[in-house]
């Protein structure tokens, strides 16, 4: 079993900075691919990044794509989201996600475990 827990969420003004981390306990966090996700109000939760077990494989969701990084660290049972040129319309609850999958996935059913998320404003 692994927990999540995200941090590093905040308000911040378009065209600023925010970098996300998601701490993950147990030792089997290097057997997850991982995943970012974000829920903004009244809308339903929706893939923003997902990266392999080993951090070579990266994807990312068309809205973020050289806006966004996402980056692991398994000796630290981390991973993180590095998100620039922010947007208002980036706001929203960002979760991240473990997958027991080798490379991750867009659809939220690959995805067994959950942080509780973090909040990331962005004001125009």
């Amino acid at each position: 079993q692994v927990q999540l827990v995200e941090s590093g969420g905040g308000l911040v003004q378009a065209g600023g900075s925010l970098r996300l981390s998601c701490a993950g306990s147990g030792r089997t966090f290097s057997t997850y691919a991982m995943g970012w996700f974000r829920q903004a109000p009244g809308k339903e939760r929706e893939f923003v990044a997902r990266i392999s077990r080993s951090g070579g494989r990266t994807y990312y969701t068309d809205s973020v794509k050289g806006r966004f990084t996402i980056s692991r660290d398994n000796t630290k049972n981390a991973v993180y989201l590095q998100m620039n040129s922010l947007k208002p319309e980036d706001t929203a609850v960002y979760y991240c996600a473990a997958d027991p999958g080798s490379n991750g996935s867009k659809s939220e059913r690959s995805y067994y475990y959950w942080g509780q998320g973090t909040q990331v404003t962005v004001s125009s």
